[in-house]
């Protein structure tokens, strides 16, 4: 393994996020803030770290998959660690592996969160809750590959390791455009909304914020009750369309720039993830109607907590553990299908269902014409067998990962339903669980500081599509071998 490249990356990120600090600096600057002196003093930690990194001597400067993933999984925690500082030292946060879990929650854009009182945080400490779920909405390492030149067969294991799907593609031959690409539809998107937001009278600091968590499909807000705080249709109409919209394959907007209109529709994942969402409204405005009286109501309502879970965000606007049990069990659905490969939404992705469902019902086939040659093709071509072995094998490592998150915190003796919701929400980026512990008006505050540790790993986990993180214990676990051995020898 290339450990001085792997070190060398790092440094590249941790300069990076070191950077990225001054923005909510200038935040608490502009609002006459003392934590701006905190933001300051991480971005000279972040900013020496990475300096000593970056500029380690390296013979050998190629990277593989392996080292790929493993500069990812660690790329994430590290940023983690160094971003919860500003919350540790200036005390807003001052347990650290609550920083720790609400920073990885931001990054991983999950928006599960520890504190019970958010209007409490200062102006500087929340634009940066928020910026996290904006940087990593497309991706930290996606970000850096657009602006740090590196060469092209590392920007392509990077780029596998991070973003979101079975199957990663470029836009265009190199890499590096395509990320740069990524990031401008990215960034014009979220402009588009903070001028809707300021179109619904909504404050220029509170449309930003928001605009950064609808985005990163993350969900933090700056208020204690979320976007119900606003009480307006409109807001809630415009970030639902941002949210739905930042669900889609961005690999579709490019598309759309290009005006190969014709090919956006022919993709299957955006039919069912448009149908998906028109049933399963329908269904949830008709069921709810007895909770809210009016069709209006019922479907405002709906159709922002459908596009909030779907597409993982996490935003809320009424307390959905009292609507009926059915809207409860199709929003826990959609919580695991997710959004679509390729946007910033989390879950396991209809791209992934798909070939699952597609590949079960082959399966059935064969059982009932073993002769019968049956080809599983998902957006009109055939599957590759290594696309069909991954998504495979991502869902029994998802299974695995889950009944063990759910196997350690029941050493908590929490009730049944936080004890199977919290690791789902979890490793699905959602935010909200069901519950009232976790549930859209509860937190993850009384969790004890092991069992955030344990989601805090399923974040990563989920953000990263699960075999990064699994890859880096492998590797620590091979090291600590490794180590033992020799010790032994000795």
């Amino acid at each position: 393994m290339n450990r001085k490249m792997i070190c060398r990356s790092l440094g590249n990120i941790l300069i990076f996020e070191g950077i990225i600090m001054l923005l909510p600096f200038l935040v608490s600057l502009i609002y006459g803030e003392h934590t701006a002196t905190y933001f300051v003093i991480t971005s000279i930690v972040a900013l020496s770290i990475g300096y000593i990194l970056s500029n380690l001597k390296i013979e050998n400067k190629h990277i593989y998959a392996k080292e790929g993933f493993i500069i990812v999984a660690l790329s994430w925690i590290i940023v983690s660690l160094i971003g919860a500082l500003p919350f540790y030292i200036s005390g807003e946060i001052p347990n650290y592996v609550d920083a720790f879990f609400e920073t990885v929650s931001g990054f991983t854009t999950t928006g599960s969160t520890i504190l019970n009182d958010i209007e409490g945080l200062s102006k500087g400490m929340l634009f940066w809750r928020c910026f996290t779920h904006w940087i990593g909405g497309m991706g930290v390492l996606v970000f850096v590959l657009a602006f740090l030149p590196q060469s092209e067969g590392q920007n392509m294991f990077l780029m596998k390791a991070e973003v979101p799907g079975p199957v990663v593609g470029k836009l265009v031959s190199k890499v590096q455009m395509t990320a740069r690409i990524l990031y401008a539809i990215y960034a014009a998107l979220t402009v588009l909304e903070i001028v809707f937001l300021l179109f619904g009278n909504m404050p220029l600091y509170d449309s930003i914020v928001h605009a950064f968590s609808t985005a990163g499909t993350g969900g933090y807000s700056i208020k204690n009750s979320s976007i119900a705080y606003y009480n307006s249709y409109y807001i809630d109409m415009v970030i639902t369309v941002f949210m739905l919209l930042f669900g889609v394959n961005f690999n579709l907007y490019y598309l759309l720039i290009l005006k190969d209109v014709k090919q956006v529709f022919k993709s299957e994942e955006l039919r069912w993830y448009i149908a998906i969402i028109i049933v399963f409204t329908t269904i949830i405005t008709i069921n709810t109607l007895g909770v809210y009286g009016s069709v209006a109501e019922s479907f405002r309502y709906s159709i922002f907590q459908i596009a909030s879970i779907i597409t993982t965000t996490g935003f809320g606007t009424t307390d959905f553990g009292m609507w009926p049990m059915l809207s409860q069990i199709l929003l826990l659905l959609l919580m695991v299908v997710g959004a679509c490969a390729g946007s910033t939404g989390g879950g396991m992705k209809i791209s992934r269902i798909m070939i699952l469902i597609k590949s079960a019902k082959s399966s059935v086939k064969k059982m009932v014409s073993p002769r019968s040659v049956s080809t599983i093709n998902v957006e009109g071509k055939p599957v590759d067998k290594q696309v069909l072995d991954f998504a495979y094998s991502y869902f029994v490592v998802y299974a695995i990962v889950f009944f063990g998150s759910v196997v350690l915190l029941s050493f908590e003796n929490l009730d049944i339903v936080t004890t199977l919701t919290a690791p789902l929400t979890c490793l699905g980026n959602v935010g909200p669980g069901f519950g009232d512990l976790i549930g859209p008006v509860g937190n993850f505050a009384t969790l004890s500081n092991f069992s955030k540790v344990v989601l805090s790993f399923d974040m990563l986990a989920g953000r990263l599509e699960l075999f990064p993180m699994i890859l880096l214990c492998y590797s620590i676990k091979d090291s600590i071998s490794t180590v033992c051995k020799r010790t032994l020898k000795r």
